[in-house]
């Protein structure tokens, strides 16, 4: 059934797909060659043997003329298709894809004979002559190949187009018996690939004397039988076909020296074995379970390295995880403690502790940007810091997006308006010049009174100590300037805490989603391996389909 073998065809293919294996490899031809054979729906009849055996002329001789290219040298350097046409006529297919159509085989001179130094055309994909004959019509095909035995390049086309071949014409030299080489051929190419629908064909037996004839025929007869195929019990495997004789006669039309060569012998017996293997395809079934089993096999050695590949990365991904909610956890607290550490620094009560009385001097005394850039934006930055490490490590080892920076901002600095002094400023006394002025400025004192900060509050130091009792009944009244500065300070800390108590809660919910493991999806590496597994799986099901119901009768 042509169905059934395009849907084995086609399972091959997909394997060797998957496989990816190397194209120059023994099993991906072998795979390529039984693909091409299961879809052509001809019958095909190779003929094969080393060089100068005859093949060509044997071929020559059933198709009644000179068709393929004969000589006393070795000439074939291509393997041949010969298939049916209404007018003899060859075509060409070259590596690039070129085809060249010519009427006639005289093309065959150009692209299917070896050079000088009897190498096959490189650049010749595949030579296929046209020819009317009638048996060809019936959907039968000859394939003409080159000769064995010389070169390795024409040895391995050989080998890959016997796999092809429905029925193995090998041709003997009566002169020689059959060689070591051709016996080894003869297991490695085909025995040992399950190709086993082989018949003998014996020629130059002309060319010895009679009694010696009939020695050599029982002897390559006894060999045949050694080798004996899976052919119908009453059709032999070996025949004698005098070539050049029967090939003579055939194009003199005569019939009875064509017979006496053993030709119509041998064509009549191809003719049955064409019949009855077209009736049962058992034939194929060796050599395709043999290349089916190999592929089966790559199959499952590749299944088994990507469950391996498979198991390997769900440890390394469990391993990961065990790491990552280990680190999560440290991460977490180390932030948290962080952040609590912040917190309770900013925590009111305990910033006026730490920080009213000094931010209230260094409003009196001016110094405010002085006092907020070197005492309270490093205690912040310090703290800050602190958290923003821990974000960023989360972010690194989670590889999860940044949440940015925490911000605190720092509220503008206190406007105050401290009042005047109660005294009169003498004029004998140009040393003493009260000045009230805002924001922080404080009191501008010259002369030989000097300014000291004593809990808060500010005092006017004469340049006498004896005279400290007068000066202080004229002192300025320093409790209301000393309370604005606290309250200021007060006020100032208050919304510095406020604010950035909430920048830290809205930074913290920004920053929550990166201390949470990431929830991989199921995708890369390891679903593309689980797809590949499911494919092999099925592949391997569908060759076992398959070939189990191969039809067989």
């Amino acid at each position: 059934m042509i169905n059934d073998k395009s849907h084995l065809a086609s399972c091959l293919r997909s394997a060797l797909g998957l496989l990816e294996l190397d194209r120059n490899s023994q099993l991906y031809r072998n795979s390529v060659a039984l693909c091409d054979y299961l879809e052509e729906p001809i019958f095909r009849i190779a003929v094969f043997g080393p060089f100068n055996y005859g093949k060509s002329t044997l071929l020559n001789a059933i198709l009644g003329e000179r068709t393929l290219p004969i000589d006393l040298i070795p000439t074939t350097g291509a393997a041949i298709y010969v298939r049916y046409g209404t007018e003899l006529h060859t075509r060409i297919t070259l590596t690039d894809g070129t085809e060249i159509s010519e009427p006639g085989t005289d093309i065959l001179k150009r692209f299917a004979i070896l050079d000088e130094r009897r190498r096959m055309n490189e650049d010749v994909a595949s030579v296929r002559v046209y020819c009317p004959h009638s048996w060809l019509q019936t959907g039968v095909e000859l394939l003409d190949l080159p000769g064995t035995n010389d070169r390795e390049a024409q040895d391995a086309l050989v080998r890959d187009k016997l796999l092809t071949a429905d029925l193995i014409v090998q041709v003997l030299d009566a002169r020689k018996l059959m060689t070591l080489g051709e016996r080894e051929n003869l297991r490695d190419w085909l025995l040992d690939r399950g190709i086993k629908t082989v018949i003998f064909v014996i020629n130059f037996l002309n060319l010895l004397e009679s009694e010696e004839q009939k020695q050599v025929y029982n002897r390559l007869l006894f060999v045949a039988e050694s080798f004996r195929s899976e052919l119908p019990n009453n059709i032999s495997n070996l025949y004698r076909v005098d070539a050049l004789p029967a090939l003579r006669a055939r194009l003199k039309g005569d019939v009875a020296a064509a017979q006496s060569a053993g030709l119509a012998i041998f064509e009549s017996a191809l003719q049955n074995l064409v019949a009855v293997q077209r009736e049962n395809l058992t034939y194929k079934l060796p050599r395709i379970e043999i290349i089916a089993a190999q592929i089966q096999q790559e199959l499952q050695n590749k299944r088994a390295a990507i469950a391996s590949q498979i198991e390997t990365a769900k440890q390394q991904k469990q391993q990961k995880l065990e790491l990552q909610q280990k680190a999560q956890k440290l991460i977490k607290q180390a932030f948290q403690s962080s952040i609590s550490d912040l917190q309770s620094w900013l925590y009111l009560p305990k910033l006026l502790e730490l920080y009213q009385t000094e931010l209230a001097t260094a409003l009196q005394q001016g110094t405010f940007s002085t006092w907020e850039n070197n005492i309270l934006k490093p205690a912040v930055l310090e703290r800050q810091q602190a958290i923003e490490h821990w974000v960023n490590k989360a972010s690194e080892f989670f590889d999860r997006q940044h949440p940015g920076k925490l911000l605190i901002s720092f509220p503008p600095a206190p406007q105050i308006s401290l009042p005047p002094p109660k005294t009169e400023k003498k004029s004998s006394d140009p040393d003493l010049t009260p000045v009230a002025i805002a924001t922080g400025l404080g009191w501008i004192l010259g002369g030989p009174v000097g300014a000291a900060v004593v809990g808060g509050a500010t005092y006017f130091l004469d340049r006498n100590p004896q005279s400290d009792k007068a000066d202080l009944s004229s002192s300025v009244d320093l409790q209301p300037a000393a309370k604005i500065c606290t309250d200021a300070a007060q006020e100032y800390l208050s919304n510095f805490s406020t604010q950035a108590c909430q920048r830290i809660d809205r930074y913290e919910k920004q920053a929550e989603p990166v201390m949470n493991l990431p929830v991989e999806p199921e995708r890369s590496p390891l679903t593309t391996a689980h797809h590949q597994l499911n494919l092999l799986d099925n592949l391997l099901e569908s060759l076992k389909f398959e070939l189990t119901n191969f039809d067989r009768t």
